[in-house]
């Protein structure tokens, strides 16, 4: 089920008719404290006030039952067919889940997908089911797909998350201070990340997603406990004087 990169961002999970597939984050880190130190500065992890290149995170939903999957673009032909990008593990299994909640409030299903031609492995091209036009298809642009986060289960490893359970997370340190919202799980190919939005206000800081960085998670009563480094939300310092950018 698991690969034994224990840095992996997404697993595959089997979902709704065993074929759909949803991200998940994994913490990685012995239990014991005497041991944790010695993931704090492995090769790979990261913690900055600055996100470098982040690709754009999924848009929200108010109500927090739901879990976003989706977003329509703008339509693809005459047809009826409309662009769509997919939050799922396997862009195209977001078809696998049957009718999803639109943000319009209206009930939709896919009735095919397909990747779209030359575009990111996360934009598909598919037909809603009742949509055959293209002033159809115009109505879906900016509407988001949701599923009822009771849909998705829970994780069978006590350090397995789904990304949704942790976006939103009130984040407090070791003395009990609030200091940060998690605002989303990024992966940069080093491990997963927690994006911590300050408090305070000022630019959000990455913090890798390890039991040494986050010893505490209360998914229940949404909050976290971390052992952030001094300088997590520092300012950048200035560029080298050598630095060419």
């Amino acid at each position: 089920m698991m690969s034994e990169n224990r840095n992996s961002l997404f697993r595959i999970v089997l979902q709704s008719r065993e074929k759909a597939l949803f991200g998940m984050a994994r913490r990685p880190g012995a239990s014991s404290r005497g041991s944790l130190r010695s993931d704090r500065l492995a090769p790979g992890a990261v913690t900055s006030p600055r996100r470098a290149a982040p690709p754009s995170p999924p848009p929200t939903v108010r109500d927090e039952t739901l879990v976003v999957l989706g977003e329509f673009g703008r339509p693809h032909g005459l047809r009826g067919e409309v662009r769509l990008k997919s939050f799922t593990g396997d862009p195209t299994a977001i078809a696998d889940y049957g009718p999803l909640v639109a943000s319009d409030g209206r009930r939709l299903e896919i009735a095919s997908a397909r990747p779209a031609a030359g575009a990111s492995p996360d934009l598909l091209v598919v037909r809603i089911t009742g949509i055959d036009d293209r002033t159809g298809a115009e109505g879906l642009n900016r509407i988001t797909l949701s599923i009822p986060r009771t849909a998705l289960g829970e994780a069978e490893d006590e350090d397995e998350f789904f990304n949704a359970d942790l976006i939103g997370l009130s984040v407090f340190d070791g003395d009990g201070t609030e200091i940060g919202t998690v605002l989303d799980v990024p992966n940069y190919g080093g491990g997963d990340l927690l994006e911590i939005r300050p408090t305070v206000g000022g630019p959000s800081a990455l913090l890798p997603f390890t039991r040494a960085f986050v010893p505490t998670l209360d998914i229940p009563n949404r909050r976290i406990v971390i052992d952030p480094p001094e300088d997590l939300f520092a300012p950048p310092g200035p560029k080298p004087a050598d630095d060419p950018g």
